[in-house]
């Protein structure tokens, strides 16, 4: 399934999660069991020398999990604060109104391993530079962030690229 058609399964809603947003939701994506599968296989291939990949919580889990099934690699959860119950490694991080923080298990990253962090959307770029230097701090080597969605006019891809790290995504959608 060509890029263009998946891109038609991408539900967009007004005004979510706050008046002026146009939320972009994969629920009908994932929901397309044809248009899931080609999702996951178009990440596959633009995975590169990875010998992991990370989801960031929460649909990063879909589509990174998925991939890293597919490919036969070990699946890497970034989580969200208290979810993990080992000892976490964790990182804060700016929001456009605040914090957050996200969170790994050391112990599932082996030094230098290469690891791919796989998200469904790109928008300023935050919460993808934060994964990506939790996971330097564990020992790992980012090798690409790959995403289904990029809005490029809010600049997350780019700045991704001027930290070194190469960030694809399948499809793109103007605006915020």
């Amino acid at each position: 399934m060509a890029p263009e058609t998946l891109k038609t399964l991408i539900r967009c809603v007004p005004d979510f999660p706050r008046p002026g947003i146009l939320f972009r939701d994969i629920t009908t994506l994932i929901g397309h069991g044809e248009g899931f599968a080609a999702s996951v296989g178009l990440l596959a291939a633009r995975l590169g020398p990875a010998q992991a990949i990370a989801g960031i919580e929460a649909r990063g889990f879909i589509f990174g999990a998925a991939v890293a099934a597919r490919c036969g690699l070990p699946f890497i959860p970034v989580r969200k604060p208290g979810k993990l119950p080992v000892p976490a490694l964790a990182i804060d991080y700016a929001l456009e109104y605040g914090t957050d923080t996200l969170e790994i298990d050391p112990g599932a990253i082996a030094a230098g391993q290469r690891v791919a962090i796989i998200d469904d959307l790109i928008a300023t770029g935050g919460t993808a530079l934060a994964a990506a230097k939790l996971l330097s701090q564990a020992g790992a080597t980012v090798t690409k962030a790959l995403f289904m969605i990029d809005l490029p006019d809010l600049g997350g891809a780019d700045r991704l690229r001027a930290a070194a790290i190469p960030a694809e995504a399948i499809l793109e959608f103007a605006g915020h």
